[in-house]
């Protein structure tokens, strides 16, 4: 029985040309700016995202961190959704190691955070008993919301408010391209007004490894001092930066099939007695569903699915998440339903 593991679309790995592109890369030495590349790379992330400069990291979380270093001093605030990716998944490195205190406002079942909450939740400088704030962070599309998207609209809404209150605007983009395939929306409207965009080559763009922050010159200029400082200086980078040069050029506009399977998936998972999903809030690649607690846990349901070869991930008390991604058609949805299907009349 082949495993169908939807996971994440992390788990998808590098296509044929990717690897070629990677074995053939022109190298040199990155931390001195030399990797051809590797500038290759920032320059095409900068160009399509509309912002003057980029710089390759290892990780989205890498990349959320260093603009989280770049723009905070020990002890300010960052504003942020309280289903943001920065707080849940990524260790606590604001506060361990950029120094940061989170300031939570409700996201929205669309990911969304309200401009009139971050405007409340902002604190004066002028109050030594506060922490200044100095960053807000949006996030799109969005992970713990069954990622959904945040339209130029929204990001502006917000961005207004910090600018206007001096704070700066980081999204974390890691899927932005999903974001723009879904809304039909060129990525550069959609980050037009934050500051800086971080995105992930190694989800659905398929790549092994890597992301890319992008901002102004100086921004970008501040960033590579701190990507240094946290072990983040990479050598010949360009043979991780080659395969995300294909990519680039291959995997974006190709997102829409993981769309129409993530509907479809959710579609078949709303017809089944137990799980329950609204297929219209469906957007992106990211299906999250309820497991009513009368049939099972959700614990003791993945384990019944792992043991009929679906892989899936686990991010609440009730609710599942899968994830479609390349490695994963249309005839595998159909399999994956007809076993969630068998494994749910198993708990009647």
């Amino acid at each position: 029985m082949a495993v169908i593991d939807l996971r994440s679309d992390t788990v998808t790995k590098p296509t044929d040309e990717m690897r070629r592109a990677m074995a053939e890369a022109e190298v040199g030495d990155d931390v001195f700016g030399e990797d051809p590349t590797v500038n290759r790379l920032q320059e095409r992330s900068a160009e399509i995202l509309g912002k003057e400069a980029g710089l390759l990291t290892t990780s989205g979380t890498m990349s959320n961190l260093i603009a989280l270093l770049t723009y905070c001093h020990r002890g300010d605030e960052v504003i942020m959704g309280d289903q943001a990716h920065i707080f849940w998944n990524e260790s606590a490195g604001a506060a361990a190691l950029a120094g940061a205190q989170s300031r939570l406002v409700p996201n929205d079942d669309q990911g969304r955070i309200s401009p009139a909450d971050v405007e409340a939740a902002i604190r004066p400088k002028t109050n030594i008993h506060f922490p200044p704030t100095t960053l807000v962070c949006l996030e799109n599309t969005h992970n713990r919301c069954s990622g959904m998207v945040l339209t130029p609209e929204d990001t502006k809404g917000v961005a207004d408010v910090a600018h206007a209150a001096g704070a700066a605007v980081h999204l974390d983009g890691a899927r932005i391209f999903n974001a723009s395939v879904a809304l039909e929306v060129p990525p550069a409207e959609l980050v037009k007004d934050v500051d800086d965009v971080s995105f992930c080559l190694s989800k659905g763009l398929s790549c092994p490894v890597g992301s890319v922050i992008v901002g102004t010159q100086d921004f970008i200029d501040q960033a590579r001092k701190w990507r240094k400082m946290i072990g983040g200086g990479m050598r010949q980078a360009g043979v991780i930066a080659a395969a995300g040069l294909v990519a680039m050029d291959t995997m974006i506009d190709r997102l829409a099939d993981d769309h129409a399977n993530a509907k479809k998936l959710a579609e078949g998972l709303a017809n089944i007695d137990g799980l329950s999903v609204d297929p219209e809030r469906i957007q992106t690649n990211i299906v999250i569903f309820e497991v009513d607690p009368a049939m099972s846990t959700v614990q003791e349901f993945m384990a019944a699915l792992d043991r009929e070869g679906v892989k899936v991930s686990y991010p609440g008390e009730h609710t599942i998440r899968m994830v479609t991604h390349r490695e994963i058609d249309s005839s595998e949805i159909d399999d994956a339903l007809a076993r969630i299907s068998n494994v749910a009349k198993g708990f009647k």
